[in-house]
Formats: C-alpha cells, sequence, structure tokens
C-alpha cells in the first residue's frame, strides 16, 4: 500500500512503470478513501473505500479503469460515493438493489418506442441502429442502475476504436438521452416508480471526441470518372475484384442493378438525403411538374427539385413494386426499401479510382456546386432542405474558391500584358 497524489500525471507515471509482482493498492493525499489499485496485468483501477455509517466492515466500490476514466472524474465519483456512505446511503449496496430493474437493452428498447410514437420514424430508426451497433453489443445486459461512469467510457472507447470517434459521440449522446427519459418515466399505473432512479445518468458529462467537418469535395475529374464507372457497372459490369461479389471467380465481371446506379445519381442531381432516395415511393413523385414530394423528411414535410436529367433517371426506371428505389422484397407483401448503397458505392469509386468520398458527400457536392454557381446561400439552403442558415454557411467555401481560381486567371492575363506578352 502506498500513498499518491492521485492526478492525471501521476496516474500516468505510474501505468508506465514496472508492472507491479502483485496487486497494489495507491492512496489518495487528499481524499481519504480515494484511491487506484494495479494489478499484476498491468490494469489500473480506481475505487472509493468507505466504512458503512451504521458500522460493520470497510467496503470497497469500484469505480472505473485507468485510461477510460479520468482521475478527475475518478475523485469526484469518489467523493460522492464517501459523502453518501457518511450519510447512511451505501452506494455498493444500492448498485445490487438497482440490479431489480431494467436493463440498458430494455431502456433503449422504451426510449425508441417512445420516440416513434412523439418525434419522427426516421429518428426512431436511426436511434434504432445506433443502439443496435453501437450501445448493446457492449452493456445492452447490464441493469440500467448499475452502470457507471466507467462503462460508459469503455464502451465510448471501444466505439471509437472500431467505428470512428463520431460513432461514439452519438452512441454516448443517445444513451444520455435514454437515462434522462428513464429517470422521468415508469411502467404505466406505478406512481412515483422510474425506470431508472433519478439523479442516475452514467452517460453525462462524458468527454466527446472533437469534431471537425469531413466535408469532402469532389472535382470535376472525380464526378466524370465516378460517372464513367456507374455506365460500365449497369452496363458491361464491373470487374469482381472492384469488391462487389466476394464469391465469384476473378476476371468475372458483376452487373450492377439500375436501381443501385439510379439512386447515386438522384443523389448527385438533387442533394436529397440518403433516406429520401431510399425510402422515395412511387405516388411521390410527380414529374409532370419535376418534384418530388416528400410527406416527411428530416425537416418535416418537403418538396425536391428535379433537373431535367433527375427526372429521365425515374423515367427509365421499372416500377417494381412500391418504392423508386426497388429492392430485394421489392413487390412483396412485405416490401421494404432498399437499406444502403455503401458496398456498391466502393466498388464504383474503387473502380472510378477516387478516395476518400463517402455517400453523403455528394450531398455537400451538390451543394459546393450551386455556390459555384454564384446562387446565394438561401436558395441552396432551401434545395437542401436546411432548417438553419448557419448550416447553409459551409458551401461558401465552395464560392471561395471560385473567386480565387477567377482571381488567378484575372490576374494571369494581366500580368502578362504587363510584362509585355
Amino acid at each position: 500500500m502506498a500513498s499518491i497524489k492521485v492526478t492525471t500525471d501521476t496516474v500516468a507515471a505510474l501505468m508506465k512503470s514496472a508492472v507491479p509482482n502483485k496487486t497494489t493498492y495507491y492512496f489518495d493525499d487528499d481524499l481519504a478513501g480515494f484511491g487506484l489499485y494495479r494489478t499484476t496485468t498491468g490494469t489500473g483501477t480506481y475505487f472509493a473505500e468507505f466504512r458503512p455509517v451504521a458500522g460493520g466492515s470497510k467496503k470497497r466500490l469500484k469505480l472505473g479503469r485507468v485510461g477510460t476514466l479520468k482521475a478527475n472524474e475518478a475523485r469526484e465519483a469518489a467523493r460522492k460515493a464517501i459523502a453518501n456512505a457518511a450519510l447512511g446511503t451505501d452506494l455498493a449496496k444500492s448498485r445490487a438493489d438497482e440490479r431489480a430493474g431494467v436493463t440498458v437493452a430494455e431502456l433503449m428498447k422504451l426510449y425508441i418506442a417512445r420516440t416513434r410514437d412523439k418525434r419522427k420514424a426516421s429518428t426512431a430508426d436511426g436511434y434504432q441502429g445506433i443502439a443496435n451497433v453501437n450501445i448493446i453489443p457492449h452493456i445492452g445486459t447490464s441493469k440500467a442502475a448499475a452502470v457507471t461512469v466507467g462503462d460508459v467510457q469503455r464502451m465510448r472507447s471501444k466505439v471509437g476504436s472500431a467505428r470512428g470517434k463520431y460513432a461514439a459521440n452519438r452512441a454516448v449522446a443517445v444513451l444520455k438521452a435514454a437515462y434522462a427519459w428513464g429517470t422521468k418515466h415508469g411502467p404505466p399505473k406505478s406512481r412515483g416508480v422510474t425506470y431508472v432512479p433519478r439523479g442516475i445518468n452514467p452517460a453525462s458529462g462524458i468527454h466527446r471526441y472533437d469534431e471537425h467537418e469531413r466535408d469532402r469535395p469532389l472535382t470535376a475529374a472525380e464526378l466524370l470518372a465516378i460517372g464513367a464507372a456507374m455506365i460500365e457497372a449497369e452496363t458491361v459490369g464491373l470487374p469482381v475484384d472492384a469488391g462487389d461479389a466476394k464469391h465469384a471467380p476473378k476476371g468475372q465481371r458483376v452487373v450492377m442493378s439500375p436501381y443501385v446506379t439510379a439512386a447515386i445519381r438522384l443523389l448527385m442531381l438533387t442533394g436529397a438525403r440518403l433516406r429520401e432516395i431510399l425510402h422515395l415511393r412511387w405516388d411521390e413523385v410527380d414529374l409532370e411538374h419535376g418534384v418530388l414530394r416528400l410527406p416527411d423528411s428530416k425537416t418535416g414535410k418537403k418538396i425536391i427539385f428535379l433537373p431535367t436529367a433527375g427526372i429521365d433517371t425515374i423515367k427509365g426506371l421499372t416500377r417494381l413494386g412500391a418504392f423508386v428505389i426497388a429492392g430485394e422484397s421489392a413487390g412483396t407483401k412485405h416490401e421494404k426499401p432498399r437499406a444502403d448503397l455503401k458496398k456498391p458505392w466502393v466498388s464504383i469509386l474503387k473502380h472510378a479510382g477516387v478516395s476518400g468520398v463517402r455517400i453523403h458527400d455528394l450531398r455537400y457536392a451538390f451543394g459546393a456546386a450551386g455556390a459555384g454557381e454564384q446562387m446565394g446561400l438561401p436558395v441552396i439552403g432551401a434545395l437542401l432542405g436546411h432548417r438553419n442558415a448557419s448550416t447553409t454557411k459551409r458551401y461558401a467555401n465552395a464560392a471561395d474558391e471560385v473567386r480565387r481560381r477567377a482571381v488567378e486567371q484575372i490576374g494571369s492575363k494581366i500580368a502578362a500584358a504587363l510584362g509585355g506578352k
């Protein structure tokens, strides 16, 4: 047993030191009962140690792992546990009692159902995807009331490593919202009982990864290459090694569905969101007036204007079911819209020799093209369906780039004239 000042720097130095040959405990110099221990595997864990006010032996409460829980966060959690013990509240016992409550998976299911009833189905679908992929696999079986800040930190770290910092941030945000809802609502006819005890939200205060705009502009040459790759994909097909078919023999070509290439063209030509195109129904298409009339979208009821090329793209499709972009279940009793375009999009990009472009970047390319044509930001925002003008402002960068090129061209001509050329 040793005594140290538990800070970010001292803990970092301790974790870099030699691994102990037995579990070693380190107590904080300032807060009695707070510390961390390090095992023979090198793992460090923060803890709080206290004696219940009613007497009895000391109890030790694990707070979270070093690396996923910050030193100051662990100190605050320890202070809370020790203070509650002094008031007669045993947090270790409370956790055991709370195991009778709902699991995180059950809490997410309840919260998403409420979202589906009170808000938009598309929002609920998004939450469901985040829960299924990034929350439930990590802490879904844990009782919601027993989950700690350290548990959420570990989930965030794992999701960040596997799926990226944006996915991790959104997983924490959705989990935080579910807990906030769970502390205010409970089972029907259970007055005063909530799904999660009031005051518990382990996702609150979790450090977020820094986020930066990821929009990737497309050059004219890249658009040309992507267009050529799509024509090849829907006619003679792309080579198997382009990544669209795992088990087909090498050298064989796979013809891509015309509905896939049509979806990509419509995304490029309209600036619509992915789900707005994949979920587009034939009864929402008005080719006479050149518009798509969406009864619902991320920003509510919406009209998407079609250019002539967009009208021609839709006219070239055969109607197989309710959805314009026909999926595998098109025309069946339980028809569903196509779920994604990721795999065919990756194949097209690979064959086109283009990298680092997401499907969502096609929406940015549309907005940037509008800015490049000197269209006002309000017009671009209206076409893209932005609620806030601030969302559209980043497309001004594209207009700036056009101005730079124009200045360079003009400047070159003037410089040439001044030089007698």
